[in-house]
Formats: C-alpha cells, structure tokens, sequence
C-alpha cells in the first residue's frame, strides 16, 4: 500500500545530486498529493474569484467551493459545528488567537497558564506575551528522561490553580503522543480550559475535539498534505461566542458606523479581511485525499515504518535516540557521538536524503534532553522501508568519513 500512496506524489520522482530523494523531514512539511496540486491548479486557473460579496457566477462558485471546506474540516476533528471552525494561517497564529481573545479577555492577573515542558515556540512564546500584558503565570508541566510528561506533577499543578492547559498532541522534537484525552479530563474537573496543538498529530492520529473535551485545537494544511498558509482553529462555540474578535476589518462585521460596530458571528469575527481562498480549497482538497486514503491505512503504513526505522537505527553505532516514550509517532530524533547534526544532514543531503537538524524551535526540550540539536526524521505516508535503508546507509557512511 506505502508504493500506491507514494506513487500520487510527483516530487518523490525525482532524484537529488543523481541519488533517489528519500524525503524524511514531515515534521516541517509534508510533500503534496497530484490531487491537491490539481485541485489548487483548476482554482487558479478556471475558478478564481474573490468571495461572500461577489454577485456573479464564479465568485458565488469560490465562495460555496470555500465555505464547503468547513463542513469536511468539522468531520475531519469530529466537532460538533462548522461554526466552530475557523480558517486561519496556520497552528501558530491560531494559537496566538486564543491566547490575545480568549486569554486577554478571562485569565486574570495572578491567573496560570500551564504549558508542557515538550512544546514548540509556538505553543509557548504566545502564552509568554499574554503573561506580560495580564501579569498572568506560566507554569512548567514537567516531563521524564523518555520524553513523557509527568501527570502526577499536571495534578498537583492543577490543584493549586490554573486557568489555561496547553500542550501538544504529538512532540515535534520527540514524536512523544500525549494521552490528550486524560489531560483534557484533569484540567476540566480543575475548571481549566485546554488548549491542544494538533500540528504533529493531525496527519498521522485520528482527532476527536468531542470525545476528549478539549475547548481549542490548532492544526496547519501543510502538514497535512496541503498547501502552506492555511490552517484551521477549533473552538467549542460557547467560548468563540464569548471571546472579543482578534482582528478588525472586512466579513467580520455585522454592521460598521462611526458611532460602533456590531460583530458577526463565529467563525466569520474571526476572518477579518480577504481570506486565503485557494488555499483553503486546497486544505479541502488534501482532506479528501486523506479520507480517499484512509487514516487507518495510513496509521499502519506509517507504524510499520517506524517501527523497521527504530529497529535499523538501533544498529547504527554512536546512534543515540533523543525521546524514547512509550507512545510515539512522526519524528524519530537523535544525535551521533562528535557529529554535529548540521553537518550530519549536509552529508545525508549529498546522498539524496532529506532531514532535519537543529533544534526544531523547541530550544526548551533540548536544554531537558541535555542537548543543543538533534537530527530528525520524520515520517510521512509515503514512506517505505527503502527509505529507511537508504537513511540508515547514508548515516553509515557519515560515521565512516568523520572516522
């Protein structure tokens, strides 16, 4: 099945430096589906037109076509409304949404903003600016030399107090998944409101926002087999109902005077301006392609594929796997004895492979896995043990020239 999935992805096709391209950075991106790159192709060139204004054929086509993507997004994360999906630019910004209309408008100075000790910046650095502006706390959920956060220390924390619960689904820097559904339960019976990064979990994990309780999750089309520049926030609807808007301008109005303006509802108050309008058609598109597909097909392909590489890269001396949970998925990270990762990924680059060096803007779980960078592979759909041959090769070779 991993060769019938991987055959729809035309830059897999091509050679790198005249070596077969072993794509393994999925974390960052994920390459895109013939199907989504036909689909953003036929937008621009027989369908564009701008949306929700327009009263002739093609702009009433591009808004239906846009608006038809909520609907797929709210079965894609089983919510219970389209109204609670809001198109965005991606997991960040989302976040930062969140944390500049929800967290200015109810956590109160002296308030706790609780974040996992395994974030990226982006799950982190928002929750840093709303503490400056309400004088709020962030506090630190601590986390294991595996890379698996430490419940009973979320417990104590949230017995002394806290208002905000944000962590991430799956780890960026380790591949850790995160029991998102017993952690949203703590911090609902604490009466705190969770805020869940899905970037790294969206393509790879089924996604239920109903079924865990979580009140926000965020997560990018890029990673997902879609374009770049689009992403979606999940809310359930009586805090979206409640939180100011973020943004002022066009479609996020109900009515505008100089004496007030009187908002829409959501999602539209939170679409000020001209949306990113192909490439939310494009983030239905790579929706349909993973449905045509199937998560469970592409759970199995890509466990099975992690599985071999975790198994081959055990056998690669001075290999040292960087986050070592129980329950992992998408990024494998590591480091090799006196190999900096960065020259480690130039070397595997001039053998066609692609990963990632550095420290995957998640500096904080570095410094507590005791590094300064790690290299990463990360895992897509169209992987295949070949792949992994080829990765476990090219690091041997890297081992043999440093020697």
């Amino acid at each position: 099945m991993s060769n019938s999935i991987r055959s729809q992805f035309p830059q897999l096709n091509r050679e790198i430096k005249g070596k077969p391209y072993t794509y393994f950075d999925s974390a960052a991106t994920t390459l895109k589906p013939q199907a989504v790159i036909d689909r953003l192709h036929t937008f621009y060139q027989e369908d564009y037109a701008t949306i929700h204004r327009g009263a002739y054929h093609l702009s009433e086509k591009a808004t239906s076509d846009f608006e038809a993507v909520r609907p797929k997004v709210q079965s894609f994360i089983n919510g219970a409304s389209e109204n609670e999906v809001i198109f965005t630019r991606g997991t960040t910004e989302s976040i930062n949404l969140v944390a500049q209309t929800y967290g200015r408008a109810s956590v109160p100075s002296g308030g706790t903003i609780l974040v996992s000790a395994m974030e990226h910046h982006s799950n982190i650095v928002p929750w840093q600016l709303l503490s400056d502006q309400t004088g709020a706390q962030v506090k630190v959920i601590p986390m294991d030399d595996r890379g698996v956060l430490d419940l009973q220390a979320l417990d104590d924390l949230l017995k002394a107090g806290a208002n905000l619960v944000c962590f991430n689904h799956v780890s960026n820097a380790l591949g850790t998944v995160n029991p998102v559904a017993e952690i949203c339960a703590m911090a609902r019976e604490a009466g705190a409101v969770t805020v869940v990064d899905g970037a790294q979990s969206a393509a790879h994990l089924d996604v239920d926002v109903q079924s865990w309780g979580c009140d926000f999750f965020a997560f990018s089309g890029h990673k997902i087999y879609g374009p770049t520049g689009v992403g979606v926030l999940y809310g359930r609807l009586p805090l979206l109902q409640e939180m100011p808007p973020w943004q002022g301008g066009g479609d996020m109005i109900f009515s505008v005077s100089f004496e007030g303006t009187t908002y829409a509802e959501p999602p539209a108050k939170f679409e000020a301006g001209t949306p990113a309008i192909a490439e939310v058609i494009g983030l239905g598109a790579a929706i349909d392609w993973i449905a045509g597909v199937g998560k469970p097909t592409i759970q199995e392909v890509e466990d099975r594929v992690q599985a071999y590489a975790l198994e081959q890269l055990s056998q690669v001396p001075q290999l040292k796997l960087v986050g070592q949970a129980p329950q992992r998925a998408g990024a494998i990270s590591f480091t090799l004895e006196e190999i900096h990762p960065h020259d480690m990924a130039t070397l595997l680059d001039g053998k066609g492979v692609a990963i990632r060096a550095g420290h995957h803007c998640a500096q904080p779980v570095m410094d507590r896995m005791g590094v300064s960078a790690t290299a990463r592979a990360s895992i897509g759909c169209y992987n295949n043990n070949e792949d992994v041959d080829r990765l476990v090769q090219a690091l041997m070779v890297t081992i043999e020239l440093f020697s």
